[in-house]
């Protein structure tokens, strides 16, 4: 007889090893199936292994170009590529080991293989070699499986010469020219990594400012900071093709009508992802996909198969980390019977951890106006911040965006130090409802950055005091 669990797990990423934490927390007899390191992209190869990589660039761009600011003197400051790049993958591998002994902890199940769904309650596992293992039954599946990189046949991945984020953080040598195509959180973190490190970055994006997803208030300022450090950007421009050609790659791109010819050692593609559906079997089950990601019921996680659910990156948008694990604990607890209230997506901070770093949540600007909302706006630069000061980060502001009518804090955007941490305030803010009012009376500790989330909110109510 096969093993029979409650809820098995294919895929072991931020959205399929907590939901495995969370149900077995719950009392559910689980399983988690991975052919890889637990943690999925995020860990291996995304969120951490990436952050790793900024923080060393951040502390030696900050000792080059500012230390004279501290009294710090260096005669020859230097680093070196390739422990830079050990240090990232060092991390990667304890934290992932972390989450294996967490696996065990919760005493949860761990198959190291492909999960391939046979029928609606039978999962087969396949090694390596494509070869069956065994074969397990479960009374509810939930498939996190995950995504990677989407590819188009104009930019061919080679993984060499034209690479993904994958190779982009691994790579034996440093590039002298890299050229990235997409300037979301992915191409904008990448190309401060490098640019820092002395490589001639070019940064192209397609949409009217990079990051185009944010306040065109922060993409505008994010530019200009990169164009002083001399990376080159190309908006509104498409990528007809990009060609190796010994041992350079050739990108041919069209800006308003005029096409033009660039070239580099290495080109990032980095211009979105798609789910990771195929050999699942889900297809030969009927489970309902769109647009390569599979169709759920945002409320429960079902797919079109009552006792198959899916979560993560692998639904699709919002591609995020803290998502999938939203999700999975969402859907957990739905199998369980626990009534909480859904995910919220209009309350998702995204995160860009170049520097300065960018993060908001909620409506833009733009977007708030559109809908047709009255708007009270306040924003506060850091340069007018006592602790942006004492620190050396005066770069960028906080800007929040009120309902005029009723006060409700509709979107929070801030470019600057520290901003990744201090979203956190503005997302549980808008979660409790606060408004334009409860926010200044909180009182905020002096001084700290998070001040200037209360110094913006007064701005929009003219009540600020330092500015």
């Amino acid at each position: 007889m096969p093993n029979k669990y409650q809820i098995a797990i294919l895929g072991g990423g931020p959205g399929g090893y907590v939901a495995a934490i969370r149900a077995a927390q719950l009392g559910f007899k689980t399983v988690v199936i991975d052919k890889e390191n637990l943690g999925g992209i995020c860990l291996n190869w995304g969120c951490i292994p990436t952050k790793s990589l900024l923080k060393n660039v951040e502390i030696f761009d900050t000792i080059k170009n500012h230390g004279k600011e501290f009294g710090i003197y260096t005669k020859e400051l230097s680093f070196n590529f390739t422990e830079i790049i050990q240090r990232s993958r060092g991390i990667s591998d304890k934290i992932t080991k972390n989450v294996e002994l967490l696996i065990k902890k919760n005493k949860i199940d761990r198959i190291r293989g492909f999960g391939k769904l046979i029928s609606q309650n039978e999962i087969e596992i396949l090694d390596n070699d494509g070869k069956k293992t065994e074969t397990m039954s479960a009374d509810n599946i939930i498939i996190a499986t995950g995504a990677r990189p989407k590819t188009f046949p104009n930019i061919p991945v080679d993984r060499k010469s034209i690479i993904t984020s994958t190779e982009a953080m691994n790579l034996a040598e440093q590039p002298k020219e890299l050229i990235i195509i997409g300037a979301g959180a992915i191409g904008i973190e990448f190309a401060y990594f490098y640019s820092v490190l002395g490589t001639k970055v070019t940064l192209i994006e397609m949409l009217d400012h990079i990051l185009p997803v944010e306040d065109a208030e922060v993409s505008q300022t994010l530019e200009k900071n990169f164009k002083k450090r001399g990376i080159e950007i190309y908006t509104k421009t498409m990528v007809e093709k990009a060609e190796v050609k010994g041992n350079k790659v050739s990108v041919t791109i069209n800006q308003n009508g005029e096409k033009k010819t660039l070239s580099a050692d290495k080109v990032l593609s980095a211009i979105g992802v798609t789910g990771n559906v195929e050999g699942f079997g889900l297809e030969e089950l009927g489970v309902e996909l769109f647009k390569n990601h599979i169709k759920v019921d945002k409320k429960t996680y079902q797919t079109n198969i009552p006792n198959i659910y899916a979560i993560g990156d692998v639904i699709g948008p919002p591609w995020l980390a803290h998502v999938a694990s939203a999700e999975g604990i969402h859907c957990v607890e739905g199998i369980k019977g626990i009534k909480n209230p859904d995910v919220d997506y209009d309350n998702i901070p995204g995160c860009t951890y170049c520097q300065p770093q960018v993060a908001s949540v909620g409506l833009t600007e733009a977007k708030a106006k559109e809908l047709g909302y009255e708007l009270k706006i306040g924003k506060f630069p850091f340069m007018a911040s006592g602790k942006a000061f004492a620190v050396g980060e005066r770069e960028g502001f906080v800007k929040l965006i009120f309902d005029a009518k009723y006060g409700e804090l509709l979107g929070g955007h801030i470019i600057g130090s520290e901003a990744t941490e201090l979203i956190a305030e503005v997302s549980l803010a808008r979660a409790m409802e606060a408004t334009g009012h409860s926010i200044i009376k909180t009182v905020h500790a002096h001084p700290t950055l998070s001040e200037s989330i209360m110094e913006a909110a007064a701005n929009a109510y003219g009540e600020a005091i330092h500015i």
